[in-house]
C-alpha cells in the first residue's frame, strides 16, 4: 500500500514562493493563471498487510506532528493499494 500527504498552506497565508513562481508565469507569457500556490507532496510506502484504517490514523498523526506546520497549513491523507 502506498500513501500520499499533500501540504498546503492555509487560506489567507501570505504564500511569497508562490507570489513569486505567479510573476515569473506572467513573464513567461502564461495569460490563464491566476493564482499559484506553493505545497509539499509526500509519498510514504506503508508495511505489507498494515490495516487501512490504523495507517490512516497514523498518517494523519505524521502528518500534524511532523510533516506540517498546522498554525499555517492543512493537509491532506491518501492511501491507495
Amino acid at each position: 500500500m502506498k500513501a500520499t500527504v499533500h501540504v498546503t498552506l492555509k487560506p489567507g497565508v501570505l504564500d511569497p514562493q508562490g507570489q513569486t513562481v505567479h510573476r515569473a508565469s506572467e513573464t513567461l507569457g502564461f495569460k490563464t493563471i491566476s493564482d499559484i500556490r506553493q505545497g509539499k507532496y509526500f509519498e510514504i510506502s506503508l508495511s505489507e498487510g498494515a490495516d487501512p484504517e490504523t495507517a490512516k490514523a497514523e498518517l494523519e498523526r505524521l502528518a500534524h506532528d511532523i510533516l506540517s506546520n498546522p498554525v499555517i497549513e492543512d493537509f491532506t491523507v491518501e492511501i491507495s493499494e
